[in-house]
């Protein structure tokens, strides 16, 4: 009876129990390296551990109602929800808090709440509903109109300033113009264009530490003590760690400090030197089989909306990732992003678990759906 019971409520629950576990045991392993890292913090109030537990509570509420609540409904609400997060991104501007020189938090006390990282979901959902409502391919003129949409956020996001959540945001533009079948020599102008703003913008939209970052990146030796020793140490953590690591609180590079932003930007790093090659290998493991799941739902999902949603997704944890360990191996530049599911920050892990409930729910629906239509076919088939 019990086993039945059981077996009623996982039926219901319906999730894809593969991507589940796939992020679960990122989420674990980023508890276990942040734990790691906390050990010699004082005990006095919340360390980053304790709080880290508490934002991952308020997470798996998020991922609760989004995986729940009907993914429909935030078509109906995706003009207010842009609305919102814009607004929240002139808020911060005027009032925020700055944080090693970027204005971008709202400080309520034990903790900061960054509206940046709700803009980027809402900005998901508007696109989704955007293009979703194109009956036929898309035109320059729409593509302008999406453009506009993405302008707007990543512009107050520049102004913070704050870099990687602009260019993620519009990656995520792309991608899901991508998605939405854009003729390939619009989407080679948008590249071209896209260059020429990267060439402009490095005496107008730069600042002078962000051409240092870039700079330290093509030759991370030409100031070793500053603007290249982000990267310099983090290289240095990855390769003593070796194959196996050296052990759970035993990596020198970052329980003594040497590696600048251990809990969030450089966590990939801190993990390497504590775990080591199997550890990280493990970890792009798990990313890869959820970034895996999340294009099995595109691909059998039946709703134009629902897919635009999880590609929007799929863009925004795919480009994170990618570059937060790029810059970890010193491939990438610095761009001040965190990794997804493992890095330390609450407002980043409470929207990446709302993200990931929304691609939950359209699994959900199209799994209903393909029940339904296997009942039909069998009625239609016994009839």
């Amino acid at each position: 009876m019990t086993t039945q019971v059981l077996a009623k409520v996982v039926k219901q629950l319906d999730f894809d129990w593969i991507s589940l576990a796939a992020m679960s045991f990122l989420l674990v392993s980023g508890l276990i390296a942040i734990f790691s890292l906390s050990l010699e913090t004082e005990r006095e109030g919340f360390n980053n551990f304790q709080k880290q537990v508490i934002f991952l509570v308020v997470a798996l509420m998020a991922f609760a109602v989004f995986s729940t609540a009907d993914y429909q409904i935030w078509k109906s609400y995706s003009g207010f929800l842009y609305a919102v997060g814009v607004i929240s991104l002139i808020a911060v501007l005027l009032f925020g808090m700055n944080i090693r020189g970027t204005t971008g938090w709202f400080n309520l006390g034990i903790f900061n709440i960054q509206p940046v990282e709700l803009m980027k979901l809402f900005l998901i959902i508007s696109l989704a509903k955007y293009f979703s409502k194109i009956p036929a391919q898309i035109t320059l003129n729409k593509i302008a109109v999406s453009f506009i949409y993405t302008l707007i956020p990543v512009t107050l996001a520049i102004l913070q300033p704050d870099m990687g959540s602009a260019v993620v945001m519009a990656v995520i533009w792309f991608g899901m113009l991508f998605l939405a079948g854009v003729k390939k020599q619009y989407i080679m102008g948008i590249i071209l264009a896209g260059l020429v703003i990267i060439i402009l913008g490095w005496g107008t939209i730069l600042n002078d530490y962000q051409k240092d970052r870039i700079q330290s990146f093509m030759d991370p030796g030409r100031d070793p003590l500053g603007s290249g020793y982000n990267v310099i140490q983090s290289v240095i953590a990855i390769g003593s760690g070796g194959i196996t690591g050296k052990g759970l609180g035993h990596g020198s590079q970052s329980q003594l400090n040497f590696l600048p932003e251990k809990h969030t930007d450089f966590i990939y790093a801190a993990i390497a030197e504590e775990s080591g090659l199997i550890g990280t290998g493990l970890i792009i493991l798990f990313f890869g089989i959820l970034l895996w799941r999340m294009g099995k739902t595109i691909n059998l999902s039946k709703d134009i909306f629902g897919k635009f949603l999880v590609g929007g997704v799929i863009v925004m944890i795919f480009f994170q990732t990618f570059l937060n360990i790029g810059m970890n191996l010193g491939i990438m530049p610095i761009a001040g992003l965190s990794l997804p599911f493992l890095s330390y920050g609450g407002s980043f892990l409470i929207i990446t678990l709302a993200s990931m409930g929304l691609v939950q729910n359209v699994w959900k629906k199209t799994k209903k759906q393909k029940i339904s239509i296997t009942e039909e076919s069998y009625g239609q088939f016994s009839i």
